[in-house]
């Protein structure tokens, strides 16, 4: 089944909002580990380290209109669920705990607003 306009649309649009957010996170001294992490539990836009030392799996929601709300506001909580499970991937896979840190990147506009540790 091929992809709509629409979905092409959305994708690329997900894809500016990635780049625009790991631009943002190299220029405030991260290091970007990860694009697009798959796990067997989903995919994290960006897994980063963050110059204080933790890794944060950063959730990237892009969106050109605030007719559906900001969006930060579309990360629900089966998605944060999602989130914390590929950290533990993340772990495992390393065969070490390490800070973690759960952060969301805002697109709106051509602009990053970052929210650090903005859940548990």
């Amino acid at each position: 089944m091929q992809n709509s306009p629409e979905d092409l649309r959305k994708k690329l649009l997900g894809r500016k909002g990635e780049e625009l957010t790991a631009q943002y996170l190299k220029k405030r001294g991260y290091r970007v580990l990860k694009r697009n992490y798959k796990t067997p539990y989903g995919e994290a836009d960006i897994v980063a380290l963050s110059p204080d030392g933790y890794t944060c799996f950063v959730e990237v929601k892009t969106r050109t209109s605030d007719e559906y709300g900001l969006p930060a506001e579309a990360v629900t909580r089966e998605k944060r669920q999602r989130y914390r499970m590929m950290a533990k991937h993340w772990c495992a896979a390393l065969r070490e705990e390490v800070p973690i840190r759960y952060d969301i990147a805002s697109v709106f506009e051509g602009e990053v607003e970052y929210f650090e540790n903005a859940y548990i």
